[in-house]
């Protein structure tokens, strides 16, 4: 596996952190152990804040941050909170009728969600943030991981692990921090970025946006307009929706456009490109020159002139379009392109991003978090590219029972490129009893059947790991997909702990 190479001198900028209004302040975190608001807590303390926070059980997360003086209650009752507390800030998953979130109100005490403190921590730094249907985690990974490279020392808070960074979040000492920017409940309007990439918008959350496409769209609108006019957007020319976007944004857009070359278009069948052609003219272009083993390489086009090679270590041709926008994004920042690609080419990816587990009766055993019909379609068809296997068996687990209801038919094509689609019970999460009972795994099953695939329901996991440890055989590929607990699975099957 690709390691991280020790980072270069950065040669265009050399500023360090920012004097921070935190600095002195007493904050505490509830809910401290997620890798955003651990992230936050670590930038808070380098910025002299005094940092308590709470949390339901110790993790290796809470104990880094009790080595560094941080003192954590597990029983999340406000044993913590005191009068000079300055502010109180909690996770999206801290419901209000939270114990401590009521024992801090019943205090007085300020209090403000992860995601307005993120915007606030951003506003004190050169902010990077990553938005899109899809790609976001790959993409600010790689612009963290590039900028580590090229000695930026960044901080950045990524919605996933990345082992080569040591992790999903990081207190850097320099003034660049990248963030990925989520659209679920519009969280993404709390940020200030200078820098902002634009990978795609498709239908998504639509619990959140019952509007569809229209109101995601305007949403997304809205997350640009927090772009200044000195600022840049880095964005998708060959999705109409994104172009939809920003079709009055005052900000910059430098425009990325893929070129697949026709005999590569050919090949693709679906993935995260919507439409080609037409208006704008893009300033970044990358050009498919090569595949090996299902991983890309490109050359990097600016205003028509190569400036920089891609030779990535991940698979899809979706990651060339991914490390190309953070080329462009690290551009932005002041950064080499040509030392920025180099860079990417010893990427490893993000956790459960295609991520190969170990083996089940010789097959190949991977884990992914694709819950989207786009993602499951993309990666299905990388994963082929990568491992060319006899048979592709794919367990998906659908992520709520609204999203399934919503895509169904989208779902029900998706699978083309799996031989066998095995589904468990549907992730119950964020849905009502009653959006519960309006549709089931089975009916997916009986769509992806419809579709000429075969399906096949296994309602528990104890069935599956059976399953596959009977009909799993040398030279199949097993991946397992979704974003729920289905990569226990893949662990199960290929002999490794849950």
């Amino acid at each position: 596996m690709p390691t991280l190479l020790m980072p270069v001198e950065l040669e265009l900028r050399t500023e360090s952190q920012p004097v921070s209004r935190f600095t002195g302040r007493r904050v505490h975190f509830i809910g401290i152990g997620g890798c955003g608001m651990s992230g936050l807590a670590r930038m808070l303390l380098d910025a002299g804040a005094l940092v308590t926070g709470s949390d339901t059980k110790p993790s290796g997360v809470t104990r880094d941050l009790e080595e560094r003086g941080v003192v954590i209650s597990y029983t999340q009752v406000g044993s913590l909170l005191t009068a000079d507390v300055d502010l109180v800030v909690r996770t999206a998953a801290i419901a209000e009728t939270n114990t401590e979130y009521q024992a801090a109100k019943t205090m007085g005490l300020r209090q403000i969600k992860y995601a307005q403190l993120l915007g606030q921590v951003m506003a004190e730094r050169f902010g990077i943030a990553v938005c899109g249907t899809h790609g976001k985690s790959t993409t600010t990974a790689m612009i963290s991981y590039a900028l580590l490279h090229c000695g930026a020392d960044p901080s950045f808070v990524i919605g996933g692990t990345v082992r080569q960074l040591g992790g999903g979040s990081r207190s850097g000492a320099g003034d660049a921090f990248v963030v990925e920017a989520c659209e679920y409940d519009r969280s993404f309007h709390n940020l200030r970025p200078r820098v902002a990439v634009m990978t795609n918008i498709e239908a998504d959350h639509l619990d959140c946006y019952p509007g569809g496409i229209p109101e995601i769209v305007e949403s997304f609108r809205m997350f640009a307009a927090k772009v200044p006019t000195d600022g840049l957007i880095v964005a998708n020319a060959d999705d109409s929706n994104v172009r939809k976007a920003l079709a009055e944004c005052r900000a910059p857009v430098e425009w990325l456009r893929l070129d697949l070359g026709q005999r590569e278009a050919a090949r693709q069948t679906g993935g995260f490109i919507q439409d080609a052609g037409g208006p704008p003219v893009p300033r970044w272009v990358v050009r498919v020159t090569g595949v090996s083993m299902g991983c890309y390489s490109g050359d990097v086009l600016r205003e028509g002139q190569t400036v920089a090679q891609l030779s990535l270590s991940v698979a899809g041709v979706h990651n060339l379009f991914n490390a190309a926008a953070a080329v462009a994004a690290c551009a932005a920042y002041g950064v080499d392109p040509r030392r920025a690609a180099e860079a990417l080419g010893s990427f490893a990816g993000v956790d459960r991003r295609m991520t190969e587990v170990g083996r089940c009766n010789g097959a190949t055993v991977v884990d992914d978090y694709g819950h989207h019909p786009t993602e499951i379609r993309t990666t299905l068809l990388a994963l082929r590219e990568r491992y060319r296997p006899l048979r592709l068996l794919c367990v998906f687990q659908p992520h709520q029972h609204s999203r399934t209801r919503f895509l169904l038919e989208d779902f029900a094509e998706s699978f083309a490129h799996a031989d066998q689609t095995i589904v468990p019970d549907i992730y119950f999460v964020r849905d009502s009893e009653a959006e519960r009972q309006r549709v089931s795994s089975a009916d997916l099953v009986r769509k992806i059947r419809q579709h000429g695939r075969e399906a096949l329901h296994l309602s528990g996991f104890g069935d599956i790991i059976a399953y596959l440890r009977e009909h799993a055989r040398p030279g199949d590929l097993v991946v397992t997909m979704g974003a729920g607990n289905v990569w226990e699975i893949a662990r199960a099957v290929a002999g490794e702990p849950a």
